[in-house]
């Protein structure tokens, strides 16, 4: 073949021809799809690419007690974050603002978790950073790559440690939690309810984050913001406690401060509704924001007087004489005894049972009385023998139906339930099926031995004594749109009713007559719980008016030795509710603890303007 013949030339340069149009079509329709079918795809992922995403967080909805007084707000703070391409990048620049802030190595180390975690994301590097920080890293912005500065809400508690048991505090989540979703819709770095109210409506509270887009240029440093394009956070829902912060506030002042530790709750038993829950000693939740400090983290656990526990829901005693009106109520129910009813043996300062004697706090007894006369009194004989008369397995049997062996339900996470035997077997797994004897009812019978109740279980109790009905209204800091009652009708109105007189007695003239408010009928009971590493703990529950009562406060106070000593206490807070600020309520309460009476460790100096001497 010749393949310089004019016909072979023809036909190769016609298939050349042919091969070139071919590539050109093929590349024609290459950049047909890419430049017009595919342009926004490509155009999206262009913008992706210089383009990247920073969180706008929420503010978390505000917290108000029922007055709309503001327990927990939002103020502004500066965050810094960074972001880079690689591991490489980013540790570099990290260490290049090392020496302009005040990260040590625990902090370091937090925050190269968070990048292990999203290294995709901005990584947040400090929380509410000082002024004068963020001014120094702006002025070296363009030394720092893929910094980012910006304004973010921070939490803030206006009344500090007043309300810190009942509020909680915010924490950033854990990765556990993240991975376990137990806050569903948060993200590393995002902050969350830790306890409290924070904690326990943390899902309404935490609202819903926003996004702005910024910058960046091929190496990851921000450029600019992209101008208007952003999505707006939304704000938790506003939370309206049932507290009242006057209420809370004043009881915060009343609480004795030498040795601090005990609880108080004042409660409406019509509603269940909380006016105010004090826990002492405790701590101010705003230490918590940006992070604690480790050694005031470390301080607050190891302190003998445990600050971080809510002793209101969590603190376990024996609840001692005020639990003699649950015993009471169970004799009337079942028919074992009626108020005008007596004992066979009168109280001489002790009861004896076989070879062991059971003391009376009265050595020198308070002889012949009847059901009614011992509530008035306390007297301990009477109620050895009527626990004696229902029997122990009743006992155990009815304490649990009417909520002495469960949680009451307040709407706060933490609540630690009970300790009360359901059964006699509780005893046989403990001291084996000989190793008892009915010694454990006698002890039982006067609140001692095993039961240990919280201050929230007697509150639920001394409001079913308080009403009309016979319930037992289940606590809430929140009202709920649909509520109810765990304990439907537990007992009769007519023996609930036949209780109230004795209990006012009690403060008329009983063991707690040296606490009477003029002009005010207030019912309650006094109670010395025993302990066996110090003083006596001291009880009273009261609530007022007595024949149509509007509030319950209750008080236990850790070595107050004697409840007539808390009664005082209790009755001026009741006062207070019931008459107002500006009501006399007559000389203030007067008692402090004994320097004896605990720890050495735990012992807080007071102002000698607060100090209370015993009288």
């Amino acid at each position: 073949m010749n393949w310089n013949h004019p016909h072979s030339l023809s036909r190769r340069a016609f298939s050349a021809s042919v091969f070139v149009g071919g590539v050109f079509l093929v590349l024609g329709g290459a950049f047909f799809r890419l430049q017009v079918l595919g342009s926004d795809q490509y155009a999206v992922q262009s913008r992706n690419n210089r383009l990247r995403p920073v969180v706008l967080p929420a503010p978390r909805g505000i917290i108000v007690d029922r007055n709309r007084v503001v327990l927990a707000t939002n103020v502004p703070s500066y965050t810094i974050s960074l972001m880079a391409l690689n591991e490489t990048a980013f540790l570099a620049t990290l260490d290049s603002i090392t020496k302009y802030t005040s990260l040590d190595s625990v902090m370091r180390a937090a925050v190269l978790r968070r990048y292990e975690r999203s290294p995709d994301d901005p990584v947040l590097v400090m929380r509410d950073a000082p002024f004068e920080m963020v001014a120094t890293l702006e002025e070296r912005k363009s030394s720092f790559p893929g910094l980012i500065v910006q304004t973010e809400p921070k939490r803030h508690y206006p009344h500090g440690d007043i309300v810190s048991h009942l509020l909680g505090y915010v924490g950033e989540v854990s990765e556990e939690e993240l991975a376990s979703r137990r806050f569903v819709g948060a993200r590393m770095g995002s902050l969350v309810g830790r306890g409290g109210l924070e904690g326990q409506y943390d899902s309404r509270l935490r609202g819903l984050d926003g996004e702005r887009l910024v910058v960046v240029d091929a190496l990851g440093r921000t450029i600019k913001d992209e101008g208007g394009e952003q999505l707006a956070p939304q704000q938790g829902d506003t939370l309206r406690a049932t507290l009242d912060f006057g209420l809370q506030r004043y009881v915060a002042g009343l609480f004795p401060k030498f040795g601090e530790r005990g609880a108080v709750i004042a409660m409406d038993p019509r509603s269940g509704e909380i006016l105010a829950m004090y826990s002492a000693p405790t701590y101010d939740p705003n230490e918590f924001i940006g992070g604690v400090d480790p050694d005031l983290w470390s301080e607050w656990l190891a302190s003998e007087s445990t600050p971080l526990l809510n002793r209101a829901v969590q603190g376990l005693y024996p609840p001692a004489s005020p639990w003699k009106l649950a015993l009471a109520l169970m004799a009337l129910e079942r028919g074992d005894a009626t108020l005008d009813g007596k004992m066979p043996i009168q109280c001489t300062g002790g009861y004896q049972y076989f070879s062991r004697y059971f003391r009376c706090w009265k050595s020198s007894g308070h002889g012949d009385l009847t059901l009614a006369e011992a509530i008035e009194q306390s007297c301990d004989v009477y109620f050895y023998q009527l626990g004696l008369k229902v029997g122990l397995g009743n006992m155990l049997l009815e304490g649990g139906r009417i909520g002495f062996a469960g949680r009451t339900g307040i709407d706060l996470p933490g609540e630690v339930a009970p300790i009360f035997p359901a059964t006699t077997a509780y005893f046989d797994s403990l001291y084996g099926s000989r190793g008892w004897t009915n010694a454990v009812t006698l002890n039982l019978a006067i609140g001692q031995g095993e039961n240990s109740q919280t201050l929230i279980s007697m509150m639920r109790f001394y409001s079913l004594l308080a009403r009309d009905d016979g319930r037992a209204p289940t606590p809430m800091l929140v009202v709920q749109e649909e509520t109810s009652s765990e304990f439907p009708l537990v007992a009769s109105p007519e023996n609930v009713a036949k209780l109230r007189s004795p209990l006012e007695m009690v403060v008329a003239r009983g063991t707690a007559v040296r606490s009477r408010i003029a002009n005010l009928h207030i019912a309650g009971k006094t109670g010395t719980a025993q302990n066996p590493h110090g003083l006596d703990h001291g009880w009273f529950i009261g609530f007022a008016p007595a024949e149509a009562p509007e509030v319950v406060v209750g008080a236990i106070v850790e070595f107050g030795e004697h409840g007539s000593s808390i009664a005082r206490m209790v009755t001026q807070i009741i006062a207070r509710h019931l008459l107002g600020p500006d009501a006399d309520l007559g000389r203030p309460v007067t008692w402090v603890l004994p320097s004896d009476s605990v720890p050495a460790s735990a012992v807080v100096e007071p102002d000698s303007a607060l100090q209370r001497v015993r009288r």
